[in-house]
């Protein structure tokens, strides 16, 4: 293993020993600035996960604070209802000869969207008073219930239990209610004497529920839950997992922490737990949040530092080559001019500077240059004449006759006051335009093509007065798909400068798309006039046979670009007959633009 480090060394230190001296300050400054970004990119992309985790930690802490507030809001309604009970209906009443069934109905009336029932018992657990229903179950005895013991033993406290089904009084319903029991102890009148009695208020559990579902709609959370102090779980969003022992909870040892927000690992899986105590009840709300989490919130933070730190990467490297270069500058030169020599580019001037061996070479050269030069330059003219216009030819553009005449209708429209047809015409042409510039694209969707097309029709039968109809006919499923930019538009063009602009009328030009296994096609047909087969079979070859109209794009310019992007077996086909009109069917690969964005 030594050995092939060392053998590693080696080839690293001669590959660097044969390069240019350029090369060597350029991937030496490059190296430490990348170990240095790498480095500050790391420090502060872990500052900034532990500042987010924080933020994440104090936004949970504030939606607990807000979820105890409306909870501890909910109970003191109940307090107040409890309150109500006694100091307003109770203590006005000598028990001996009066009922308190009629005030109690009016307070149950009153808060009943909250409430499930209330009750007032005796010590002895005698019902003196409930509302909305007063009929006790037979063999029932409410001195044996939680919530008659702990007002009893707790005289001077409020107590609030935990979740469940009330069944002290028949309900004609047979509804079974979940709620939480409020009990108190009161003071009783019977003939001016007192007696200890209970006021009971059944909370409606779903209440609170709602309270609890809302917290947990909060995408910024993982679970909230509430408990009671000794653990037991009054709501939980996966209750109904919990009971059936499909979900496991850390519930029991949440109940010993503390308010606040604290660490640990339940069942293999690391987390942030947050308490906060609801007041009045003792009950706990516990917040749980997988440490993962954290992590996914910060995927697109991670992403955003690594395209900052390559992008940094590579202005530095930008700027390693500027101050390079300058270091090595006579070397440099020189060597450019003869790496232009090479290529074939004798019109320069050879670096002629530096020490006197390099300006000795430079002249030389130079000499040599100017002598090749006199013999290559026709050459070298002819050759860039042509380069210059096959790159012309194929270079797309809209015709500027195109423009002029939809101005002109445009102003036409105005004038006549056809103000909404003149809208018409203008958003078609800003769609048309915003589709041909595409943000300098050359490859687009099918569906942005086809959106293209179709502006450019509605436009052009206003032009021609509606002298000839447009179908498209485009199966669904090849709307997703990518194609070369502007390749409908120059053959639907063509459509109607050769096709429709000598008809009287009745003019058809018809778009389909559909797609088999591997390409897409794309035809466009007219009713037009058409060609002979064998002109037809010349639009597509570089040939002065036809003569050439329409926006300078051209069918052949689309062949081209097609074949050029896509390969030979790609392009256009067409079919034409006189006075049987034209059809180009277009071949297109089956690439998906969301996969030619995603490589972008």
């Amino acid at each position: 293993m030594i050995e092939q480090i060392k053998n590693l060394l080696k080839d690293i230190k001669k590959y660097y020993m044969h390069r240019n001296i350029q090369f060597a300050i350029s991937i030496s400054f490059t190296i430490v600035a990348v170990i240095c970004m790498c480095f500050t990119s790391i420090t502060m992309y872990r500052r900034f996960a532990n500042k987010f985790t924080e933020s994440s930690v104090q936004a949970t802490e504030r939606l607990l604070n807000q979820t105890s507030n409306n909870l501890e809001t909910y109970l003191r309604s109940m307090m107040r209802i409890s309150d109500a009970t006694y100091y307003n209906v109770i203590k006005n009443k000598d028990f001996a000869a009066e009922k308190m069934d009629s005030e109690m109905n009016l307070l149950y009336e009153a808060n009943k969207d909250n409430l499930i029932s209330i009750a007032c018992f005796t010590e002895d657990g005698e019902l003196v008073g409930a509302a909305p229903v007063a009929n006790m179950k037979s063999n029932l005895d409410v001195r044996e219930q939680e919530w008659f013991v702990n007002a009893n033993e707790q005289m001077e406290n409020l107590h609030f239990s935990t979740p469940h089904v009330q069944n002290i009084f028949d309900d004609s319903t047979y509804r079974y209610h979940w709620v939480v029991s409020l009990s108190r102890v009161v003071e009783l009148t019977y003939s001016g004497s007192s007696k200890r009695g209970i006021v009971l208020v059944d909370m409606n559990y779903s209440s609170m529920e709602q309270l609890l579902k809302k917290a947990n709609a909060d995408e910024s959370v993982n679970c909230i839950y509430l408990i009671s102090s000794d653990g037991e779980i009054i709501y939980h969003p996966n209750q109904q997992l919990i009971y059936s022992n499909l979900y496991k909870e850390n519930n029991h040892l949440a109940a010993e922490y503390a308010d606040g927000t604290h660490s640990e690992e339940f069942a293999g899986e690391k987390r942030t737990v947050t308490v906060k105590t609801v007041g009045y009840t003792g009950w706990k709300l516990v917040s749980v949040t997988p440490d993962n989490a954290f992590t996914m919130g910060l995927y697109q933070t991670k992403y955003f530092i690594v395209m900052v730190v390559a992008i940094t990467i590579i202005i530095l490297i930008f700027l390693n080559q500027i101050v390079s270069g300058q270091i090595a500058k006579p070397i440099k030169q020189l060597e450019n001019s003869v790496k232009l020599l090479e290529d074939g580019k004798l019109d320069l001037d050879i670096y002629i500077g530096g020490s006197y061996e390099i300006r000795h070479l430079g002249k030389t050269l130079q000499k040599v240059v100017n002598q090749l030069k006199q013999l290559m330059d026709d050459i070298v003219v002819e050759q860039e004449q042509k380069r210059k216009t096959e790159l012309d030819a194929l270079q797309s553009q809209i015709n500027p006759h195109f423009l002029y005449n939809t101005l002109d209708s445009i102003i036409w429209m105005i004038e006549i006051e056809r103000y909404e047809d003149a809208t018409f015409m203008i958003s078609e042409l800003a769609s048309l335009f915003r589709i041909s510039l595409s943000k300098g694209k050359a490859v687009i969707s099918i569906e942005d093509e086809i959106r293209h097309a179709r502006n450019y029709m509605n436009i052009q039968k206003v032009r021609y007065k509606n002298k000839f109809t447009a179908q498209f006919k485009i199966d669904e499923e090849i709307v997703k798909y990518s194609t070369v930019k502007l390749v409908l538009q120059p053959i639907l063009e063509n459509a109607i400068y050769y096709g429709m602009e000598y008809m009287d009328g009745d003019g058809e030009v018809t778009v389909k798309g559909y797609a088999d296994e591997d390409n897409i096609y794309m035809e466009v047909s007219d009713n037009g006039l058409g060609m002979p087969e064998e002109m037809a079979a010349s639009l597509l070859e570089d040939t002065d046979r036809v003569p050439r109209r329409g926006s300078g794009v051209g069918l052949l310019n689309v062949h081209k670009r097609i074949k050029l992007r896509y390969g030979e077996v790609y392009g256009l086909k067409v079919e034409s007959c006189p006075d049987e009109g034209m059809t180009v069917k277009i071949c297109l690969p089956k690439i998906l633009y969301a996969d030619v964005q995603d490589k972008k």
